[in-house]
Order: structure tokens, then sequence, then C-alpha cells
């Protein structure tokens, strides 16, 4: 079993780094470990996390001003790799691998096939946050880290209603409860509030979206033109995919956006028929089961047709 006392026994600069274009699981796991390490290691010289431009949303968590959003040259004793499943994802804080004493990676996307020295990987929690929290002494851990890993895991789990939900999962986030913050204005916070744009730019994408092999599978794609006109960043389309995934008989969602010319960001979600992360892992993404992604080339035909013959294989097999 992971021994965390152990592992950073006589370090004195550790390093801290999650995936890129950060979620709440990464950001809740990122800083919930950061927390916990400043305020129960004083011997530590520096606890830094490294991560790109954090979601205004998150800026409600206590320490996330303390978070280096670049990458300066440092060498670290000990680094964390948390909630990446492969170093590519990790973006410019990849660099600090190849300088660290030892690296440590705590993920549980099923794509992690595992890197580093020591690997602490469970595809079947819920969220790296949930992992995180196996990893730490409960009587030690303040509010502050309390409320970013369990905003971590409630983001994973889309509030405790995905299959990955499970008896641990509500028990530690029972147990995080305890600790005395306000997790339904967090949740508020960070979760279900929209601002009028976002809605706005929901609303085009539910409009413009189609239904495809015989109402099992949902298409939606924003062009670049689109989020320049409503004057929105990829920060402000999350939640999309999952709403077009709640539509009445659909078995798989899929929304992209263009990130460059005949570029596009590809987010599929699946109701359980679909392992989207085969999908997603055969064009050089990952993710879960039930909630992947990828970066495709090519027009946006091109993009889902590739995606939906794929797709169309898998549901024609559980047909069978």
């Amino acid at each position: 079993m992971f021994d965390l006392d152990q592992e950073i026994k006589g370090a004195k600069r550790i390093g801290i780094a999650g995936h890129i274009r950060p979620d709440g699981d990464c950001v809740g796991s990122c800083l919930g470990l950061g927390l916990y390490l400043r305020e129960n290691y004083p011997e530590l010289e520096a606890v830094d996390i490294h991560l790109e431009s954090v979601p205004e949303k998150f800026r409600v968590l206590e320490g996330t001003e303390t978070i280096c959003t670049s990458y300066p040259e440092k060498t670290y004793d000990v680094f964390f790799s948390l909630d990446c499943g492969d170093i590519g994802r990790l973006g410019n804080a990849a660099e600090y691998l190849k300088t660290a004493g030892k690296v440590i990676c705590v993920d549980h996307h099923i794509s992690n096939h595992g890197f580093g020295d020591v690997q602490f990987i469970e595809p079947a929690a819920s969220s790296t946050s949930e992992l995180i929290y196996l990893l730490l002494d409960d009587a030690e851990l303040s509010v502050s880290a309390a409320k970013a890993l369990y905003m971590g895991i409630a983001h994973d789990t889309g509030v405790f209603q995905y299959s990955c939900t499970s008896r641990r999962t509500m028990e530690i986030a029972g147990k995080l409860m305890e600790k005395g913050f306000d997790f339904n204005e967090l949740l508020d916070q960070t979760f279900f509030q929209k601002t009028y744009l976002q809605n706005q730019i929901l609303g085009r994408a539910l409009l413009e979206s189609m239904l495809l092999m015989d109402g099992k599978c949902i298409i939606s794609a924003l062009r670049k033109k689109d989020l320049d006109f409503y004057g929105v960043t990829s920060e402000d389309l999350d939640g999309i995919v999952s709403q077009l995934r709640n539509t009445t008989g659909v078995e798989v969602a899929i929304f992209l956006y263009e990130t460059a010319i005949q570029e596009f960001k590809v987010s599929l979600r699946s109701n359980g028929r679909v392992d989207v992360s085969r999908v997603a892992s055969y064009f050089g993404g990952g993710g879960h089961v039930r909630a992947a992604g990828c970066t495709m080339q090519g027009s946006v035909y091109d993009v889902l047709n590739n995606l939906t013959l794929h797709i169309e294989k898998q549901l024609k097999g559980a047909d069978l």
C-alpha cells in the first residue's frame, strides 16, 4: 500500500501538476494534496502546484491563488503527476519529470498504462481526488483541503450520479462533509451555475444538434467562428456534452469544437452500452468507459464519420 510518509521521506522540494485544461478533479486533487503537504510537513521547503490557467469558478477554493500557471526551471525531489493519463497530457509540466528525484503517478484513467517511479492507479475509482484522500490522514485534513477534494469527487461523478460512484466514494464524501464547509454552496458555485454567455452557447449547441443511428447517438459541433461570435472560450463549453447525453433514448453523445483550422477537440459521453474510452484511444485520446475525449483533424464531417463508425460497431455488437 502507498505510504505517503515513506514516499516523500527526506524530500525538501515537492512539485505537483495535473493535466492540461484542468477540470474539477484535476484542480481538486492537486490543491487538496498541496494544501495537506504544506500544512502537515513543515520541514518541506517548497510545495509547488503547476497548472494551466485555473477556471474562474474554481477560484472560490482557498489556496488557488498559490497555484503557479507558469513553468520556471526547477528541480524537485519528488514530483506528483495527478489525474493525468499519460505524460503528454501534462503539457509543459512534463519537463519536471526529467529532473525529479522521484516521480509519483496517481490517477484513475483506464487509459493510463503507468509511468513514473511509483504508481497508484485505480481505474475503478470515481476520481483522482478520491485516491488522494486514501493517501492522507483524515485527522490531519484541514477544511480547505477537504473542500478541494470534495469538489474534485463531485465533479468527476456528475455530483454522485455516474456509475463510477461507489459506496467508498459516498463514505469518503461524507467524511469530507463532516469537516464543516457549505458543500451546497460549493457545488452551486463550481458545478451548477452558468454565466449568461455559457447558457447562450449551450442553447446554440442544443439547437444545432442532430440524432443519428435511430436516435441512439446525438452530435453537435461548434466552429471557431461560433465561439468568437459569442465571445466564449473552451472553459465555457463545460457541461454541453453531458446535457446532450441526457436526451431520451441516446446511448452516446458527441460534442466537438474547433480549436484551429480543421482541428477539433472531441468530447464523448456514454450511457453504458458503448465504451467511449476505446473510441477516444483509437484516435490518440483517452478517458473512461463513459467519458472520454481526443483531438482530431479534418472537416466536421470527416471527424464525425470516423467517430460514428466506431460507435456504430459497438452498438451493433451490444445488440447481438
